[in-house]
């Protein structure tokens, strides 16, 4: 069973070194939107196990890490590619759109 590793800064930065590509949700625990879209992350934490690499970081435990990667709206998706940030999404979307995010980079 693939696992979302709920990440801090250093967790986030051992997964871009040592995975090929990363999906990251940047999240908070009172977000609504944030909720609806936790089902669907563990999916393709599932569906992508072993290509790729699936984080969450809690946006208010991590405000720094927040910042880094300019979160103003929550949820925020990024999917980063070989340790670079190749595509994003704010707010919450159905599956299919995260499956065409990774599936390009893939």
């Amino acid at each position: 069973m693939a696992e979302v590793i709920h990440a801090n800064a250093a967790a986030l930065q051992q997964a871009l070194q040592q995975n090929p590509v990363v999906l990251c949700d940047f999240w908070a625990t009172w977000c609504g939107p944030c909720k609806m879209l936790a089902p669907v992350i563990e999916q393709l934490a599932e569906e992508y196990a072993g290509r790729v690499a699936v984080l969450k970081v809690d946006v208010d435990r991590n405000q720094e890490l927040a910042a880094q990667y300019g979160i103003m709206s929550i949820p925020t998706v990024y999917v980063f590619k070989n340790g670079k940030a190749v595509n994003t999404k704010v707010g919450a979307y159905p599956i299919d759109d995260y499956r065409k995010m990774l599936d390009a980079v893939l």
